[in-house]
């Protein structure tokens, strides 16, 4: 009777043993394969489990180090009891040649494989509750994991891994959150989603790529006699007007209508030049290589709203506007006066403003030509021929037909783009 008990409670330990070894297993797992940021935000919420996870994962050294102390020491616990187990009722053959073979099944599929997996698909639901018993299990623990951390950090110095430096895998990199915004699925609208990776890729585009070329730049000529300067403010649908003389590399500075008001509903014979020049403000020029995120700020600090591009010569080479840029990141904001570059002949055939920027174009066709070299469809075909043709011509460019069909002695005015299907 006392050696049917004695077997009993043996059976029982073993038993415990297994779940003390599933329960570190699934808490190493849990505890590493948990959502840093998810745990962050919590931590800022004072949610306790939280900052109760956050504290043992700022020295995952110990942290990993009393998991393990516990699990090793209950796995060795496990061999000692089943071999005295199966030793009492199969005898010493069976425990020496069969038993490792066995608890060893048994050790992978209930302590390891089983709570492992389980821990990383709910990575939350063992963590939070295993750091109850974690925690102080440290502080009991501590000399131990103190005197093993040491003999550890030590050999990994001396192979050139620094333990104490911090770990950069919680620091996202631009294209990394790209990708994280990207697999957000439905919790992230898909308009935000976009607006997210607009901003992301304003560090990636200069104001040469989204500002107004100097060809399509609408401003007031004062050379003009005032009555034609005044019924081109009145009949304009722009806010802000460039001001220049003698060719618009020559601007004098920009014409807000607001400012406009105060000579503009005069009779023409009453305005002169001097009132139109006293309401203009002084140009703010800036170099076409400027990044859109750089100026953006510097929009907000100089507290402007239009801006005129030069290149390294001083040339204008067209404007930039606040818009301009905020375009960039949530789309049209003035749909009725967005520009309409293309037009759809069929299904994956349109009809093309060569003028357009590659921006725009990849915009609304969604394709992906080339925006690192020429800014204007014009340009990137120019540069694909080599020549302007003489007569319009078919070719194959990324992958897409296109077929020029409208151009002057000095530009492709428009050509037809036949997307392809992989596209799509």
């Amino acid at each position: 009777m006392q050696n049917a008990l004695s077997d009993s409670w043996l059976i029982l330990v073993l038993i415990l043993l297994f779940c003390v070894s599933a329960f570190f297993s699934s808490s190493e797992t849990s505890m590493l394969s948990l959502n840093r940021y998810r745990l962050k935000y919590r931590v800022k919420k004072k949610d306790k489990a939280a900052i109760r996870v956050n504290n043992l994962l700022e020295r995952p050294d110990r942290l990993i180090g009393v998991i393990l102390i516990g699990n090793n020491l209950a796995n060795i616990l496990m061999t000692i009891v089943a071999s005295i187990i199966t030793t009492h009722f199969f005898g010493e053959w069976v425990t020496v040649t069969i038993m490792p073979v066995v608890l060893t099944l048994l050790v992978l599929i209930f302590a390891e494989v089983t709570p492992k997996t389980i821990a990383a698909l709910h990575p939350e639901k063992i963590a939070y509750p295993a750091s109850v018993l974690l925690k102080p299990l440290l502080w009991v623990l501590y000399p131990i994991v103190f005197a093993i951390n040491a003999i550890s950090n030590t050999l990994s110095k001396l192979i050139g891994v620094e333990t104490t430096q911090k770990s950069l895998a919680e620091n996202l990199r631009p294209e990394e959150l790209r990708t994280v915004v990207g697999e957000a699925g439905d919790l992230i609208p898909d308009k935000h989603q976009g607006i997210m990776l607009n901003v992301l890729d304003l560090d990636t585009a200069t104001v040469e790529d989204v500002m107004i070329p100097r060809n399509d730049v609408v401003g007031i000529d004062i050379d003009h006699a005032i009555p034609d300067i005044l019924k081109h403010i009145r009949e304009t649908e722009h806010t802000r007007l460039p001001v220049f003389q003698e060719g618009i590399n020559d601007i004098k500075g920009v014409l807000h209508l607001r400012k406009a008001s105060r000579f503009l509903y005069k009779d023409d014979e009453d305005v002169t030049l001097d009132d139109i020049m006293a309401q203009v403000t002084p140009p703010y020029f800036i170099p076409e290589s400027t990044s859109l995120t750089a100026q953006l700020m510097y929009f907000q600090k100089e507290r402007r709203r239009m801006a005129i591009v030069v290149d390294e010569y001083g040339d204008v080479q067209g404007i930039v506007s606040l818009v301009d840029i905020l375009e960039e990141i949530v789309g049209d904001l003035n749909p009725e006066f967005a520009q309409q570059i293309t037009t759809r002949i069929s299904k994956n055939t349109f009809s093309v403003d060569a003028s357009a920027s590659i921006r725009d174009v990849n915009r609304q066709l969604n394709i992906s030509l080339a925006t690192d070299g020429p800014k204007t469809l014009n340009g990137l075909i120019v540069e694909y021929l080599e020549s302007i043709p003489d007569a319009p011509v078919s070719f194959k460019l990324a992958d897409h037909e296109f077929e020029i069909t409208e151009l002057t002695e000095t530009k492709i005015v428009r050509c037809i783009i036949r997307i392809s299907d992989d596209s799509e």
